[in-house]
Order: C-alpha cells, then structure tokens, then sequence
C-alpha cells in the first residue's frame, strides 16, 4: 500500500516555472515507477513523464514538454519532483502523480496508487 500527496502548484506567468513534488508514505518506495499525469475539465488524463523503479534507466516524457519538464526521484526521502519550466497557459491542468511496481507506462491504467492532484494554472 502506498499513499502519494502532491504539492507545489500554483498561479504562474507563462514563462515561468514551477516545482512540483510527490511524497510517498507506505514501505519500498524505491520499487515503484511514478508517473505525473494532468487533467482539465471535460478532457480526458494525459500523461506527462515517468520515471522507473530504482535501478532502472528510464525517464520518459509526453511530446508535448518539448524539454520543458524535469523529473527526479529521491528514495531517501521518498518523493518524486516534476520541473515545470517555460511554462504555457495550456499547461494549466490538475497534475496528479501516480504509482506502480511495474515498468512505467503511458497510461492512467497502468499505475495502481494516485494522489489527489495539484492545481497549475499559468496566466498568460
């Protein structure tokens, strides 16, 4: 069992940056791909970048960030960050981070425990 908590939006400028993190409480948390996924209203949960288990090399990223995003994990501290930067007025969404012990993937259903979400909204 694991519980995620997403922290860090907020209201931007476009151009500017944020930081987001993910905070894990439950054991093994070093075992579990997170990935960050984001959601406006009426649209459907798109992905936005992965990252594996520990000992695995793999970091993907949606289209869509172009190098704009950043994500990292810290075992030691249980939590996972997502680097908003250059940020645009479409990037405003609810940005949830979700787990799995599997490899990373792509869709919503491949990831078992989700948080509540973050609110990023970017002015233009």
């Amino acid at each position: 069992q694991l519980q995620l908590v997403e922290s860090g939006g907020g209201l931007v400028q476009a151009g500017g940056s944020l930081t987001l993190s993910c905070a894990a409480s439950g054991r093994d948390f070093g075992a579990y791909s997170i990935g960050w996924f984001r959601q406006v209203p009426g649209k459907a949960r798109e992905f936005v970048a992965s990252i594996a288990y520990s000992g695995a090399n793999s970091s993907p990223y949606a289209d869509f960030v172009e190098g704009r995003f950043a994500i990292s994990r810290d075992n030691d501290k249980n939590t996972v960050s997502l680097r908003l930067n250059s940020l645009k007025p479409e990037d405003t969404a609810v940005y949830y981070c979700a787990a799995d012990l599997r490899w990373p993937g792509t869709r919503p259903h491949d990831y078992t425990y989700w948080g509540q979400g973050t609110q990023v909204t970017v002015s233009s």
